[in-house]
């Protein structure tokens, strides 16, 4: 096959170069001008200005950065038919460097346009001296980078691991943490919708309504799916499961649990009555319940285990309802708490006025836990049953955990 290729090329050669060159040399695979031999048989081309192979014209100036930029210009060799020539720019340097503001701008969706038209309002080429094909030029660079590393963020330990990108851990650090960063006003979207083809589909949408762009909402619902493939079914510590594979922070593993959590539970959280929550509000939530309610907060041998809500206890808390069904029982519950709470709430008369109420929406919003409709509505039942009453008698914080308790 060598052969043949050898046969093709020399036949090529002599369409564009005197047959006193063609005597002088034979053209092979490999073998594309002057240069030095390496152990694989090609040509190792010296760095420098000079002839590159098949009549690269090679010139090096450097850039802003320190990295020397090649421009090749790159056509056949000099002959009778050598008509077309093109000019590349080129890139050599060893530590890849990461510019903080380049990789936001990236990671937010900006075409390279958009990034060079932002930068320049910043001030960089006043600050740095910088001519305007420069900038587009780094930025162009920058964003090439990004795109090679983007395969191996998906997968984090990966890039640890790989020896391409030289590049220091604390950058790795920052990369993984800034990828897998997300808008608040994003998440809040989606949060306990199914991570499915029919949500990504809404993303149009909810760009829109949020203001984040439309690149950046589809890299951070696609990391929310990663994430949830990777740690569903996995055993142990969703937190630590999370921080083991995609190497978070421990505030963005929590945060991510939680949207794992919700997801997979799909709780309503989109209702009207819902909206003055924030992900934080939910994501405190989320942090109590794994910590209380799963089946890892019983077993720690459980498949699942943070990610389920334990059956058992759910079936337990329909032994609550005697509570609210038995008259006797209420009153007896009611003397209990008002005994216990009285001199230590500042609503304690409207607490008092309002137990059976109270009491009875929490109690039967518990012992229909058992169904997944109840369990999706749990928290539209508890803003209507106990947290709207609660604000009508403007009740304090303190004394609602008092309640509580």
């Amino acid at each position: 096959m060598n052969e043949r290729m050898n046969e093709r090329m020399n036949e090529r050669t002599k369409d564009c170069l005197p047959d006193s060159a063609c005597r002088e040399r034979k053209w092979s695979v490999g073998e594309s001008g002057p240069g030095e031999r390496n152990g694989r048989g090609t040509r190792k081309w010296p760095v420098g200005a000079g002839s590159g192979p098949s009549g690269l014209a090679v010139r090096g100036e450097r850039n802003g950065r320190g990295a020397r930029k090649w421009a090749w210009r790159a056509g056949r060799p000099r002959g009778p038919r050598s008509t077309m020539t093109n000019e590349l720019d080129i890139f050599v340097g060893n530590t890849t460097l990461i510019d903080e503001d380049v990789y936001r701008l990236w990671l937010d969706g900006y075409s390279v346009s958009d990034a060079v038209g932002l930068r320049v309002r910043s001030g960089i080429l006043e600050q740095t001296g910088a001519t305007a094909g420069v900038l587009q030029s780094d930025t162009m660079d920058h964003y090439r980078t990004f795109h090679m590393l983007e395969r191996l963020l998906h997968a984090p330990p990966k890039l640890l691991h790989q020896l391409v990108f030289q590049i220091p851990p604390s950058r790795q650090a920052l990369l993984i943490e800034r990828y897998y960063a997300f808008d608040e006003a994003f998440v809040r979207e989606v949060l306990g919708k199914k991570l499915s083809k029919g949500t990504k589909k809404d993303l149009d949408d909810i760009s829109t309504k949020t203001g984040v762009t439309l690149k950046s909402c589809r890299r951070q619902f696609d990391n929310f799916k990663r994430v949830f493939k990777v740690v569903e079914e996995m055993r142990g510590s969703l937190v630590d499961n999370i921080q083991q594979h995609f190497l978070l922070s421990d505030r963005l593993a929590r945060d991510y649990a939680a949207i794992v959590f919700f997801a997979n539970n799909r709780f309503e959280t989109g209702k009207k009555k819902l909206q003055y929550l924030s992900f934080g509000d939910f994501a405190f939530c989320a942090e109590l319940m794994i910590q209380n309610w799963t089946l890892g907060a019983v077993d720690s041998l459980v498949d699942d285990m943070d990610v389920d809500l334990d059956k058992e206890f759910l079936q337990d808390l329909k032994d609550l309802k005697v509570l609210v069904t038995d008259k006797d029982l209420l009153d007896l519950h009611k003397s209990l708490v008002c005994t216990t709470l009285r001199g230590k709430l500042s609503v304690f008369t409207e607490m008092e006025t309002n137990f059976k109420n109270l009491s009875r929406g929490l109690v039967n919003i518990a012992s229909k836990l058992t169904h997944t409709k109840d369990v999706r509505d749990l928290f539209v039942d508890l803003v209507e049953k106990f947290v709207e009453p609660c604000r009508s008698d403007r009740w304090p914080l303190a004394d609602v955990r008092l309640f509580l308790i």
